[in-house]
């Protein structure tokens, strides 16, 4: 038995025609001006082409016309817009091949109807044929598989596009995460400080100050610190008579000067000085502060009476220091509602730092926020709860 394969069999599909040519009865009116035919019988029509009789010798290969393919259904006649091209030119056998370019859906899908319904030798009316037209007859080409056909550049670019929209959508759900976790997990302080305990040392009269204090700002308990000028009027003010107070006295004793001195009530450190050395101050005003050498300086924030449960005494917060970039951790070692005791809507608070501030930071403005958001200890802690 011989199971030799024939390589020189070729299946029917591979050297059928790609359209059914027929003869079907139609027409070609060319369009323009200066055309010697007016309209010329088709000789065959398939979908992709027709052809007619070679009655023009000026046709060319190659040349491009504009015309009406006309079909007549029911006594009605039927033009179709279409664009061809001058394939192949035959005067010995009287024949002009063209091929349609640019035909529209529409057109395509009349022509195979005519070309269809003639194969099968049923008639077509103008009914049929406008049902035919209004239906969609075309499908979607199908999508090309990602990466077919691409250069290599064309590939790495996509890819480099797609991982920029990756990197763009991770920070910003990243954003949107942070921004829903400090909404609903993060308390910050309406405002805080960095509050350092001093003393203030206030003017006993009125009268100039005259600073004692020197460069380096330390002061030892009892040493003096400044010294004051005061009339003589000035400190027997409501203790003279009437017949003390002649224009003569009074100007005398105003002219009379007291001096005294202030010292120190423990070992300090100058904070601040807010009276100019020689300049006047009356009876009260503050002239220093002074802060103790072994006092630490503490943060002092004021929060929502509301959140009063989240930040109590032990509770834990992060501040950053104004001028400063790092955040440090403290924790809250006193809370209370203002320093008289009367009903408010703030909490004031009290924050030890976990690391020791420079006294020289004091007054500046402090952020304060306290995370209470889940973590991986609570999380722990909520499993073991349950028993997992």
């Amino acid at each position: 038995m011989n199971t030799a394969v024939n390589v020189n069999v070729v299946h029917e599909s591979e050297a059928q025609r790609q359209h059914a040519r027929v003869r079907l009865p139609a027409k070609i009116r060319f369009s323009g001006k200066n055309r010697e035919v007016v309209e010329q019988t088709v000789m065959d029509i398939s979908a992709g082409g027709f052809s007619y009789g070679a009655v023009n010798s000026n046709v060319r290969v190659g040349d491009f016309h504009k015309g009406k393919m006309l079909f007549v259904i029911d006594n009605i006649t039927l033009a179709i817009d279409v664009e061809f091209q001058v394939r192949s030119v035959d005067f010995d056998a009287n024949r002009i091949g063209c091929q349609f370019s640019n035909l529209r859906p529409r057109e395509i899908s009349t022509l195979r109807h005519l070309i269809t319904a003639h194969l099968s030798g049923e008639l077509v009316s103008v009914g049929e044929l406008l049902t035919t037209l209004q239906r969609e007859n075309f499908t979607k080409a199908r999508k090309q598989k990602l990466g077919s056909g691409m250069s290599a550049f064309a590939r790495l670019r996509a890819v480099t596009f797609s991982i920029a929209l990756f990197v763009v959508g991770l920070l910003a759900f990243g954003f949107l995460f942070k921004s829903i976790y400090s909404l609903y997990f993060v308390t910050h302080a309406q405002s805080a400080l960095v509050q350092v305990p001093g003393m203030q040392v206030t003017m006993p009269r009125e009268g100039t100050v005259q600073s004692l204090i020197g460069a380096d700002g330390l002061v030892k308990k009892g040493a003096p610190i400044a010294t004051f000028s005061a009339s003589m009027l000035e400190m027997l003010k409501g203790h003279l008579d009437d017949k003390d107070l002649s224009p003569s006295n009074v100007a005398n004793l105003f002219n009379k000067q007291m001096k005294g001195t202030l010292t120190s009530p423990c070992d300090c450190v100058l904070a601040k000085q807010y009276v100019a050395d020689g300049q006047y101050a009356s009876k009260g005003d503050v002239i220093f502060d002074l802060v103790s050498r072994e006092a630490k300086a503490q943060v002092e924030a004021r929060f929502p009476y509301s959140k009063f449960n989240e930040i109590k005494p032990g509770a834990r917060v992060n501040f950053q220091v104004a001028g400063l970039d790092d955040v440090r951790g403290g924790k809250v070692i006193s809370s209370s509602l203002n320093d008289t005791g009367n009903l408010s809507s703030d909490i004031r608070v009290v924050i030890q730092p976990d690391e020791p501030l420079e006294n020289a930071l004091g007054g500046r403005p402090v952020e304060v926020s306290s995370d209470n958001g889940p973590s991986f200890g609570w999380l722990m802690d909520k499993a073991m709860a349950a028993g997992l």
